[in-house]
């Protein structure tokens, strides 16, 4: 079999980061005509459950880019590659000499997730807080609320270029790290970044799937830096319009925008479903 695998943000949603009523209507056509197809994205099963919900999302999912993985049939994580606690002590002083807060994302008892941060120190982390509360669906803690026996699933932040890049390089020579960065949506004088085990990857979790799912072909859509690891394994590899020049280049083929159904669109002519 073949599967097909979407990014979310800046691919499959729109920019209203949802599933628009074309691009269901084309889910349903795969899901009828027996073709796979699952996720594999930055957010967290608990802020992606609603947004896929009821549109055939029945195969194992990637979660965290790979970090962890979920199978709806056990209702379970099958895979997770999870940060050791000397390697979450570097990362948060690397944060911490750059005056930065860190977001520190957890797996805990009862496969609850969690968000827990040290003293906020600007609006724009305020404003990421009331982002994640209201996107994410997940308790927002102080950081001395930690609980001893949580699982760190990833490290993020907000903050100037000038501070990520030099929290990056301080990363950088840590062999089972890797860090993600881009330009901010809020402000293009501000970027993020996203640190995680560096074997919890989309590449290396769409591996893991063709293996255990017995795949034929790995057919995948994407738009930023976290993508690149999947776009590598994959049989095929399509950007939108939008994607990041890298992701283009490394890209099978360019298809359409994301806010304009370019995946949806792609599909609905490939496999020869009404355009209509």
């Amino acid at each position: 079999m073949d599967l097909i695998v979407f990014d979310l943000d800046g691919t499959l949603l729109n920019r209203s980061s949802a599933i628009s009523d074309y691009t269901r209507d084309t889910l349903a056509m795969l899901n009828e005509r027996g073709i796979a197809y699952t996720v594999a994205t930055g957010r967290t099963l608990h802020a992606t459950r609603n947004l896929i919900e009821g549109h055939g999302f029945d195969l194992p999912q990637i979660y965290k880019n790979g970090v962890v993985i979920w199978n709806p049939d056990s209702v379970g994580y099958s895979h997770s590659y999870l940060l050791t606690q000397d390697e979450v002590e570097h990362v948060l002083r690397a944060f911490i000499a750059e005056n930065t807060t860190p977001f520190i994302f957890t797996l805990e008892r009862g496969e609850r997730h969690a968000i827990y941060h040290t003293p906020l120190l600007n609006d724009v982390e305020r404003n990421l807080v009331k982002m994640f509360a209201k996107e994410r669906g997940l308790p927002i803690l102080p950081a001395q609320d930690l609980p001893g026996d949580a699982e760190i699933t990833n490290v993020s932040a907000i903050g100037e270029r000038e501070s990520i890049e030099k929290v990056v390089a301080m990363v950088e020579p840590e062999p089972h790290l890797v860090a993600y960065m881009g330009v901010a949506i809020e402000d293009k004088n501000l970027c993020w970044v996203d640190i995680h085990h560096s074997d919890g990857s989309k590449g290396d979790a769409v591996t893991t799937l063709k293996n255990e799912l017995n795949l034929r072909r790995v057919i995948c859509f994407g738009d930023s830096d976290n993508d690149l690891s999947m776009f590598e394994k994959a049989d095929e590899a399509y950007a939108p319009e939008n994607a990041k020049e890298p992701v283009k280049a490394a890209a099978t083929a360019i298809i359409g925008h994301h806010d304009e159904d370019g995946i949806a669109r792609f599909l609905r002519e490939r496999f020869d479903l009404p355009m209509q």
